[in-house]
């Protein structure tokens, strides 16, 4: 009985001088950092701000990775010179190359949010939502997206992206 108290002692002096940091955020405070870092996301995408953009991630090099829907591939496959040629329903890509896209572009950019789901435990967090990508007035592509997060010691990041693409059937509308 007595390893038991002295552990236990120990434990709970250990618990009093920890510093406040040391333990998780509690999930509604996470659930709002979180919901800054979507917001920042899709300031970024409409300001083409891609310093702000990259200050999002873990690291540079996180997954990324698009998977088109069987309609858009066949879309796709069939404006090609040779239909034979092969069109990836899984791509890849990084944070960077998307924002530098978008930043190239003439026109506006924008993604919508919807239907968010945040599950967190304040150290790491699973982000699923509807999303509409937009170019100008024109929606491009829909589907789901999924993020991991995760909380460092410079706030929430963005550790991977996983998202599916229906690309719009219908074209845009000629300038």
């Amino acid at each position: 009985m007595k390893p038991v108290l002295a552990t236990a002692s120990l434990y709970l002096a250990l618990l009093a001088g920890a510093p406040q940091h040391a333990f998780a955020e509690n999930p509604a405070e996470s659930r709002q950092k979180i919901e800054a870092v979507i917001k920042a996301f899709g300031k970024a995408i409409l300001d083409k701000d891609k310093e702000g953009f990259m200050r999002l991630f873990l690291r540079e090099d996180i997954t990324w990775v698009p998977v088109y829907t069987d309609a858009s591939v066949a879309r796709y496959r069939a404006n090609l010179s040779d239909p034979a040629q092969p069109v990836p329903k899984v791509q890849g890509g990084t944070p960077r190359k998307f924002i530098e896209s978008i930043a190239r572009a003439p026109e506006a950019r924008s993604e919508t949010f919807d239907n968010l789901r945040i599950d967190t435990d304040g150290e790491m967090a699973q982000v699923l939502f509807d999303y509409s990508f937009m170019v100008g007035d024109y929606r491009s592509a829909w589907g789901k997206e999924s993020w991991q997060m995760v909380r460092t010691e410079n706030g929430w990041r963005i550790a991977a992206v996983v998202w599916s693409a229906e690309e719009n059937p219908v074209p845009p509308p000629k300038k």
